[in-house]
């Protein structure tokens, strides 16, 4: 009797232990972290069709004492370019108006387009080359307005801030002899910052 008596005892203590081994386990709720999206990482590369716009500051000199002037110039490009591995060649056309006077007001340099060949140094993201190439631009004044076809060298820096997007810099110095049968020779100096995207 005894031993049936601790037996009935010693299950009765028991008892609550069981109870909870039976309980379902809790699982933690789960946290889904937010998706990022990063930039596609430079890669060096710059064979490609690519277009974006440039804005600066340009300077126009002439051999006729007061026809002169400078001022904002800006506008949009559009070129390709190959890369050979350390060289790279391409070719753009540019077009940019600006709010540059001349002789006082008596005149305006309305838009200059060029076309430009290029050839440069690949130095991974960055790109350093030169600019050969011809220009036309027009100037509108009191007397009406003209135009005439030059010649044009610069140099440029790119660096890639994505696989795509670019963002350089240019310095362009054109030549207009005897600018439209006037006589008068012009030269224009340009410094642009530009941004690119490569397709």
């Amino acid at each position: 009797m005894k031993y049936l008596a601790a037996l009935a005892l010693g299950s009765a203590l028991s008892a609550p232990a069981f109870a909870g081994g039976m309980n379902t386990p809790v699982q933690e709720p789960v946290i889904s972290q937010p998706v990022t999206y990063a930039p596609a990482a430079p890669n060096g590369e710059w064979t490609g069709l690519y277009a974006g716009a440039q804005l600066g500051y340009g300077d126009i000199d002439s051999d006729v004492a007061g026809l002169d002037g400078n001022g904002a110039i800006g506008g949009v490009h559009m070129g390709y370019r190959h890369d050979w591995g350390q060289f790279v060649g391409g070719i753009e056309l540019a077009h940019d108006r600006s709010n540059i006077d001349l002789a006082d007001g008596a005149g305006d340099l309305d838009h200059m387009t060029t076309l430009k060949l290029q050839g440069g140094y690949d130095l991974g993201r960055t790109l350093i080359y030169a600019n050969l190439g011809a220009a036309h631009a027009k100037v509108s004044g009191v007397g009406g307005s003209a135009s005439d076809n030059g010649w044009l060298v610069g140099v440029g820096v790119d660096y890639q801030l994505t696989d795509t997007w670019t963002l350089g810099g240019e310095l362009n110095h054109s030549r207009f002899n005897n600018f439209d049968d006037s006589g008068i020779d012009v030269k224009g100096t340009t410094a642009q910052l530009r941004a690119s995207y490569r397709f």
